[in-house]
């Protein structure tokens, strides 16, 4: 997550519903920052309001799902309109730009997981489409903000689908890779506020060069390492 300072710089000036919150690690079902659009009460045309990174099911008892196999975190694009988690949100134009100065994805061509940072060769955070919503709970009353990062597929994308564990039920032009996607700041208002039509042409992979490669050169240096090793070894026998 983006800390205030850093969020404000990027997006202008931002009313925060708590200003003493402190950029951090996010997990699943932790508390984040996201931005939407202002609404008729307020006075600012974007607004940051921290939320559960996870949405919750509209009508749910709980704010997390029941089962731990149960993941809202991340929506994928191509159902968003028929999941029942997502599909009231979407349909009210309730999008929103996740900050991040990084995230975090595994990359598993050792044989193990290495997990990368993702992080923007300019430096500057990402802003990643999602999807908010707010949900109150029966039992107090209190309303709980929560959201979603939106994915797309990257099969075929030279950086991107080099990460997640393969499929081994998919053949390999088939294994749907998911990618969040970042929305250049030139695309903000179509995101926030635009139609439907606006707002899908905006869901898609950002090209190699929008990436900092080092964890990839890492771990391609340990992938050459260990051909050479193997090389090696052959030649000994």
């Amino acid at each position: 997550m983006t800390d205030k300072g850093a969020a404000e710089r990027y997006l202008g000036t931002l009313d925060v519903d708590r200003v003493d919150y402190k950029a951090t690690t996010v997990r699943p079902y932790q508390t984040g920052l996201f931005v939407r659009p202002g609404q008729s009460s307020e006075s600012r045309k974007r607004v940051g309001r921290l939320g559960q990174w996870g949405m919750i099911r509209p009508g749910s008892e709980t704010a997390r799902p029941a089962s731990r196999a149960i993941l809202t975190n991340n929506a994928r694009i191509e159902d968003i309109t028929q999941r029942v988690t997502y599909r009231d949100a979407w349909r009210k134009g309730q999008r929103c730009l996740i900050l991040a100065e990084w995230y975090q994805e595994p990359n598993w061509e050792t044989g193990k997981n290495i997990w990368w940072q993702m992080r923007r060769t300019n430096r500057k955070p990402w802003a990643l489409a999602g999807l908010w919503s707010e949900w109150t709970d029966p039992r107090t009353g209190e309303v709980e903000p929560n959201f979603t990062m939106i994915t797309c597929n990257c099969d075929g994308h030279p950086l991107l689908a080099r990460l997640h564990k393969p499929d081994p039920d998919r053949p390999p032009d088939q294994q749907d890779k998911r990618s969040v996607a970042h929305i250049d700041m030139a695309d903000w208002d179509d995101w926030l506020q635009g139609s439907e039509a606006q707002a899908l042409r905006l869901v898609k992979t950002q090209p190699v060069q929008a990436f900092d490669l080092t964890d990839a050169m890492n771990t391609d240096a340990l992938l050459a390492s260990r051909h050479a090793f193997d090389g090696d070894q052959a030649r000994l026998l």
